[in-house]
């Protein structure tokens, strides 16, 4: 029996969205203020990588503990609790930068209490919003989603970048950490009166291998997780590495590069637009079909193109990403029961990121050994071959959306439910 959307389920997504969209403007301001905070207090570029890093490592480290957590606790209350973490670090940061002198163990043990925060809060997040969206239109509440995500990666890095020439990156931090303290808030106003009780577990560790057995199971889900693990890190090091280094010697330098990064976020708006209306019957295959095209940023390189064609090819490539995105939402909303949301998505959150660092480090010795063109060519082929085996799985190319009513009927469908280049997968 199809059972009835919950009345709270429009409010929740309206405040997820909100809480959502201002926390995304602080924090992509923030990551432009941390690297200039480093390096206005003398440090390198290898200061700014380390700070990077000693944020990647604890949210790599944590995040399947985040999910077994936020899958046994409220996921609304591990929300505000990781949001609170991040709004206290971020705002001993800018004071530490407002007061002048900043060490460099300072900021990265601070950048390590927020990725900590991050790891806790990205499985509960993920696990609250497919929890939240119910019904036949799960698909455009997604790309409606995925709009607020993307309009505040790119109004937070420009009003940040804004900011941070006005005002100094100290200030830049004080607002991220005030966007914190509002989204917390707004999190806390979410009615979970709807969400189904949990049975008690038989304990974390047992909880996380039941949520391996979820992602095991599953052959489109592991096979699509370890896809991503690599094709995320191909784009880290493309965009992060390789692309600027293209950009300086052959196109003219940083402004080309930044009108190319500024048509992938066209590209991303326009995707999400797209998938308001596009409802793909065989979703995974429609969303595996759109991550050929993100082999076009390395190609695009590799030749180079000049800044016209970079630009098309970085559109082209937000577009897709946006297309994979709700479907992959919409596959995980569909098929994944409600109780297990966010250590499922814990397991996807790992595949997406554990490798990033590896790639970004081995960018510069591959570069090295056969040359950038090569490097980038080697890039373009790994996500097609990468893609064309997935296709392979009979599940990818079979798995077909449900109506409401077909879902409902068999207890395991949406009608019971609710990353920079980097897209959870």
């Amino acid at each position: 029996m199809l059972r009835a959307r919950p009345p709270s389920a429009g409010r929740n997504f309206l405040l997820l969205s909100a809480a959502t969209v201002v926390a995304g403007l602080g924090s992509n301001g923030a990551m432009i203020a941390t690297s200039f905070a480093v390096l206005g207090a003398g440090g390198s570029a290898t200061d700014v990588g380390l700070v990077s890093a000693a944020r990647m490592v604890p949210l790599v480290l944590f995040l399947l503990l985040g999910g077994a957590i936020a899958d046994r606790l409220p996921r609304h209350r591990v929300m505000v609790a990781a949001n609170s973490v991040n709004c206290v670090s971020q705002g001993l940061f800018a004071l530490l930068v407002l007061a002048g002198e900043p060490r460099l163990w300072q900021m990265a043990l601070l950048a390590a209490v927020g990725g900590t925060g991050q790891a806790f809060f990205a499985p509960a997040a993920e696990g609250m919003l497919l929890a939240t969206v119910s019904g036949e239109d799960s698909g455009r509440a997604f790309a409606v989603f995925r709009i607020g995500v993307n309009g505040a990666s790119i109004g937070g890095a420009a009003l940040g970048g804004a900011l941070v020439a006005a005002a100094g990156p100290g200030w830049v931090l004080a607002l991220d950490s005030a966007a914190f303290a509002v989204a917390g808030a707004l999190r806390g106003f979410l009615d979970v009166s709807g969400v189904p009780a949990r049975a008690p577990g038989g304990g974390v560790l047992h909880d996380l291998r039941d949520g391996w057995r979820e992602v095991a199971g599953r052959h489109w889900l592991w096979a699509i997780v370890l896809q991503f693990s690599l094709v995320n890190a191909v784009l880290v090091a493309v965009q992060s590495v390789y692309g600027p280094l293209v950009a300086r010697e052959h196109l003219g330098g940083a402004g080309p590069w930044g009108l190319a990064i500024a048509a992938f976020g066209a590209g991303t708006a326009g995707g999400a637009l797209l998938m308001t209306r596009y409802k793909p019957r065989r979703i995974l295959l429609a969303g595996t079909l759109c991550v050929f095209p993100l082999a076009l940023p390395s190609a695009a390189l590799a030749v180079p193109l000049p800044t016209g064609g970079l630009a098309a090819a970085l559109f082209g490539t937000g577009v897709s990403i946006e297309v994979f995105a709700v479907t992959w939402m919409l596959a995980l909303h569909q098929e994944i029961p409600e109780e297990k949301f966010s250590r499922v998505s814990s397991y996807d959150w790992l595949g997406s990121l554990a490798m990033v660092p590896v790639a970004t480090a081995l960018a510069g010795p591959a570069q090295d050994l056969v040359g950038r063109p090569a490097a980038l060519w080697g890039c373009t082929a790994l996500v097609v071959l990468l893609t064309a085996a997935v296709l392979c799985v009979p599940d990818v190319r079979r798995l077909t959306r449900r109506t409401a009513a077909v879902a409902g009927a068999d207890g395991d469908g949406a009608g019971d439910r609710d990353g920079a280049w980097i897209t959870p997968g």
